[in-house]
């Protein structure tokens, strides 16, 4: 058993963030089935996604929405799932006339989840943008620096995944457990600049009781801090450094064979530029490897960075088994674990699950009628 057994949902077919979303749920039981376009409209591109993770545990059927008879099957989908989830513009649904007025109507159990990247309203609503652009709105962004230069972007997953999948995934959730008492669906606006505004909470914390400042690189948290740094190995490697707390702090001091006396305090900031280059000295003398070894076991709060094809090596990733090799290709197991119904990672081939016809027959399509949708060309 796992925690989402039972429950059906629609992943309409997207980039990034919904398939991410649909990927945790398929995780935690849900049967998620992908509806996508007929291979005949998809643009001529490579495969860059051959081996695709957020696949994993779905199934896909491919509809031609922009016909009736697709309409109508999707219509019947709605109609006997528990959750919908759209990634397109505001308005596109609406215009195949199957926006969350007439699926409620149809199904008003249904929960309607629409992950965008501005939101369902506001002045950008029907803009085009990346996770960069959300994150940039949001003030996220502006804290990815070091004094006197350029935010970094930190990839896609603070606006794609974290602030957009992950808080889709929960808003569904929090929807279906809402459905327990009332009986009924609802709509679930995820939008990735709210949720990146919302993983920020904190510093605005911060900011609010003068604990940083908007001079962003000169604070504790930012890169200003020599004790919460990334520092160079001799190899060209790196080491994390968390030690904030006092005695934490001493224990890296100890690792690194610094008197304290010999230091200016601890938070000093005046001091921490020059705390930072005789840290960043040290930490050049000795590989990641040798490091590692100093620091393992103690409370100084000091880690490797590992690179991507690494992190399966690190014998605590090992024993907790944080990765696994499915499909050929190394991937995270699912998250959290749950004691009773942990989540599991199914496989990401397109061959497993029902096929076309087997989702048509049960949407109660006859052997006749399939075969007219599929030589009409509107499924595959």
């Amino acid at each position: 058993m796992r925690p989402l057994d039972g429950i059906r949902v629609i992943e309409m077919a997207g980039l990034a963030p919904s398939p991410y979303c649909g990927m945790i749920l398929a995780d935690f039981g849900a049967e998620v089935l992908i509806v996508d376009r007929p291979m005949k409209s998809v643009p001529e591109r490579p495969n860059v996604m051959a081996r695709n993770p957020f696949k994993r545990g779905k199934s896909t059927v491919r509809v031609d929405l922009k016909t009736k008879e697709g309409v109508s099957i999707l219509n019947r989908m709605i109609k006997t799932s528990d959750v919908l989830v759209e990634p397109y513009r505001p308005g596109v649904m609406e215009a195949l006339g199957l926006g969350p007025k007439e699926a409620l109507e149809w199904n008003s159990r249904l929960i309607y989840a629409r992950l965008t990247g501005w939101g369902q309203a506001g002045p950008y609503s029907k803009m085009a943008g990346h996770d960069i652009d959300y994150i940039a709105l949001s003030g996220a962004l502006s804290l990815f620096r070091k004094k006197g230069e350029i935010p970094l972007p930190p990839c896609n997953i603070l606006g794609d995944f974290a602030g957009g999948g992950l808080l889709c995934a929960m808003g569904i959730l929090l929807a279906l457990i809402e459905r327990n008492s009332s009986g009924k669906g609802q709509v679930v606006d995820c939008a990735m600049l709210d949720g990146a505004a919302h993983l920020t909470t904190f510093f605005h914390g911060l900011l609010a009781n003068n604990l940083m400042s908007l001079e962003i690189g000169t604070n504790m948290l930012d890169g200003g801090a020599p004790y919460y740094q990334v520092y160079e190995t001799a190899d060209g490697k790196f080491m994390a450094v968390g030690a904030i707390e006092a005695k934490f702090y001493e224990q890296l001091l100890k690792g690194l064979e610094l008197d304290p006396s010999s230091l200016p305090l601890q938070n000093d900031k005046e001091k921490w530029p020059e705390m930072k280059l005789r840290f960043a000295e040290i930490f050049r003398t000795k590989t990641r490897d040798e490091w590692t070894a100093i620091f393992e076991g103690s409370d100084a709060c000091v880690a490797p960075v590992l690179e991507l094809n690494e992190v399966s090596d690190h014998p605590h990733n090992g024993e907790r088994q944080v990765f696994a090799g499915l499909d050929g290709f190394l991937q995270p197991q699912p998250a959290p674990r749950l004691s009773r119904t942990p989540g599991r990672a199914g496989s990401s081939g397109i061959s497993r699950g029902p096929s076309t016809t087997e989702v048509l027959q049960g949407l109660g399509y006859s052997p006749a009628e399939i075969k007219a949708l599929i030589e009409k060309g509107v499924v595959e």
